[in-house]
C-alpha cells in the first residue's frame, strides 16, 4: 500500500471511525498520524527482536508477536495470575484516575473533567474471572465440563470519547478470559492509551515478570488498522465503530465483536414522576456532554404533561431554550446544505462535539447560563438534532399527542440501531409495549441511561455495547471460547 497523504488520511479516519465509542463522533482538530508504508512495515516483520518496550509499538506486527509471547506466557500463571492482573490494572487505574482524567481531557478536548475521573475511578465495578464459571452437566452416561478459554491475541479499536476508560474496562474482560490484546487507538486519544498501556505493562513486569500482555500502537492510523485485522496472531476482533469498520473487521475473516451506531431515545409519557425523569434525564444526557454512546439524545413528551415536564427540567437545573434560541443554536451546530437532488443535509459542527453547556448557551445568546450541566428546548420530531447523534449536551424535547406516537416516532429516532433507549412511566403496559417496539440491547425504565451500564441500576459495570453483532453488554464471556470435555460411564458418583 502507497503512503497516505495527511489530508486523505484525515477524511478517511473521520469517515471511518467517527462514531467510536459513541458511535457517531470523531473529535475535531484530532491529529492524524502519518501512515507507515508497505515496504517499511516488511522491514520491521524481518527485524530481529520484537521493536517495543512496555506495549509501545510502531509496527502493528511487533505488537502482535509482543503480545503472543505474553498470551502463552499468561497461560503459564493459571487463573490466580489472571486475577493478580486484573487486580494490578484497576488499581493503577484508580490510583491515577485525576492526572489521567486531565491528560485524557487536555489532549482531546472534549468532555468533562470531572467525569473523566469519574469514569477511571468506578473500574473496579468491572468483573473479572469471577464471571466465567464453568458448566457441569452429569447423568446415566457420565459427566460432561464445560469451561471458558481463551482466543489467544486480540484485536481491538478504541474511541476518542473514552480512550483510557475503554482500553481498561477492555483489558479486565480480555484479560480475564486469557488473552492479550493490541489495541489501535483513535489517533486524538492515542497518547492517552500509550500512557495507561505503559503504566499498565511496567507494574504488571514488576510483579508477575510478563511484559507486553497489553499492546498499543502508537501512531495509528486505518493502515495499522487493517493489519491488525489481516494479522495472523490476532484471534478475534473487538471494534467500537461506525459501519464501516464494522464492515471492514467482519470481512477480516476473524470472528468480531462490534459496536455500531446508536441514538438513545427517551419517551414520558403521563404516568410518569416528572421531577424523577427530569433530575435522571439531565444525569445521562449531560455526563461528559453527552458523550456516551448511551446518552440520551432526544426525548418525547405525551402532550398532557408537557410543559409540567418542560418546568421539571428547569427545576432540576438545566437551561431552557426558547424556539428563537434554539434555531440560532442550530444554525451553529448544524450546516445544513443543499444535497443531490435538491434535498436538505444536516452536517455536524465537529467543533461543538462534548463542549460544556455553557458554551452551547452562548451560541444560543444566553450568557447568563452559569454552569448549567445542560441546554433543552422544544423540537419538531425531524429536527436535526432529533435525528443526528450529535454528542453534545443539548437535549430536543417532542411534543406528541399521546404515548403510542411517542414510541413510533422515538423508533424512527433510534434507526433500528437497537442501541439504546429509556421510558419513563409507572403504566406498565406502556413499558412492556415499548420494550417489545424498541428491540435495543439496553432498555431503561425510570432510571438514568447510565443505570444500564450498572450506575444506578443492578448489575455489572462495561465499557462497550456489541450492538451489531449481538452479544451486549461485553463481559469476560464475551471474549472467551467454550470448550466442552466429556467423560463417559466415568466419575459419576451416584
Amino acid at each position: 500500500m502507497n503512503t497516505i497523504d495527511q489530508d486523505t488520511l484525515r477524511s478517511v479516519v473521520e469517515n471511518v471511525i467517527q462514531q467510536l465509542g459513541n458511535p457517531s463522533a470523531a473529535a475535531t482538530n484530532t491529529p492524524t498520524a502519518p501512515a507507515a508504508s508497505a515496504s517499511s512495515a516488511d522491514e520491521c516483520c524481518k527485524a530481529p527482536g520484537i521493536g517495543g518496550k512496555h506495549g509501545v509499538f510502531a509496527h502493528v506486527c511487533q505488537a502482535s508477536e509482543a503480545a503472543q509471547q505474553a498470551f502463552l506466557q499468561l497461560k503459564e500463571l493459571g487463573l490466580e495470575g489472571r486475577k493478580r492482573v486484573i487486580e494490578i490494572v484497576k488499581e493503577t487505574c484508580m490510583a491515577n484516575a485525576e492526572p489521567w482524567g486531565k491528560f485524557e481531557l487536555d489532549e482531546t478536548k472534549i468532555g468533562r473533567l470531572d467525569h473523566k475521573i469519574e469514569k477511571l475511578q468506578i473500574v473496579g465495578h468491572v468483573p473479572g474471572v469471577e464471571w466465567l464459571t464453568p458448566n457441569a452437566m452429569s447423568g446415566d452416561n457420565g459427566i460432561t465440563l464445560e469451561e471458558f478459554a481463551p482466543f489467544g491475541v486480540i484485536g481491538a479499536i478504541l474511541p476518542v470519547t473514552h480512550s483510557v476508560p475503554t482500553l481498561t474496562g477492555n483489558v479486565i474482560s480480555m484479560v480475564a478470559a486469557g488473552n492479550a490484546i493490541v489495541f489501535n487507538p483513535h489517533p486524538g486519544g492515542a497518547k492517552s492509551a500509550v500512557m495507561a498501556t505503559r503504566a499498565y505493562n511496567q507494574a504488571i513486569e514488576r510483579e508477575l515478570g510478563i511484559d507486553n500482555l497489553i499492546c498499543t500502537i502508537e501512531e495509528p492510523t486505518i493502515e495499522t488498522f487493517e493489519k491488525i485485522c489481516k494479522n495472523e496472531h490476532i484471534a478475534l476482533m473487538a471494534i467500537t465503530g461506525g459501519p464501516a469498520v464494522v464492515d471492514a473487521a467482519m470481512k477480516s475473516g476473524k470472528r468480531s465483536v462490534c459496536a455500531g451506531p446508536g441514538n438513545p431515545v427517551v419517551v414520558v409519557d403521563d404516568s410518569a414522576n416528572l421531577d424523577k425523569a427530569a433530575i435522571n434525564i439531565i444525569a445521562g444526557a449531560a455526563f461528559d456532554n453527552n458523550l456516551l454512546c448511551i446518552g440520551e439524545k432526544s426525548v418525547f413528551v405525551v402532550d398532557s404533561v408537557f410543559e409540567p415536564f418542560m418546568q421539571a427540567m428547569e427545576r432540576a437545573g438545566a437551561t431552557r431554550l426558547d424556539a428563537a434560541q434554539v434555531d440560532k443554536l442550530t444554525t451553529v451546530a448544524f450546516d445544513i446544505s443543499t444535497g443531490a437532488g435538491g434535498c436538505a443535509q444536516a452536517a455536524l459542527n465537529r467543533d461543538l462535539i462534548g463542549v460544556d453547556a455553557a458554551i452551547l448557551a452562548g451560541h444560543a445568546g444566553i450568557n447568563s447560563a452559569g454552569k448549567t450541566d445542560l441546554v433543552f428546548g422544544e423540537t419538531d420530531a425531524d429536527h436535526p438534532f432529533v435525528q443526528k447523534e450529535q454528542m453534545m449536551p443539548m437535549l430536543p424535547i417532542v411534543r406528541v399527542p399521546d404515548f403510542e406516537t411517542g414510541v413510533e416516532l422515538a423508533k424512527e429516532a433510534e434507526h433500528g440501531y437497537r442501541h439504546s433507549a429509556v421510558i419513563h412511566s409507572t403504566n406498565v403496559d406502556h413499558m412492556t409495549h415499548m420494550a417489545k417496539e424498541m428491540d435495543t440491547t439496553i432498555f431503561v425504565k425510570n432510571g438514568s441511561s447510565v443505570a444500564g451500564l450498572g450506575l444506578g441500576g443492578e448489575g455489572y459495570l462495561s465499557y462497550s455495547i456489541a450492538t451489531t453483532t449481538g452479544e451486549g453488554i461485553t463481559t469476560p464471556k464475551t471474549f472467551a471460547r467454550i470448550r466442552r470435555c466429556v467423560m463417559v460411564e466415568n466419575l459419576r458418583i451416584i
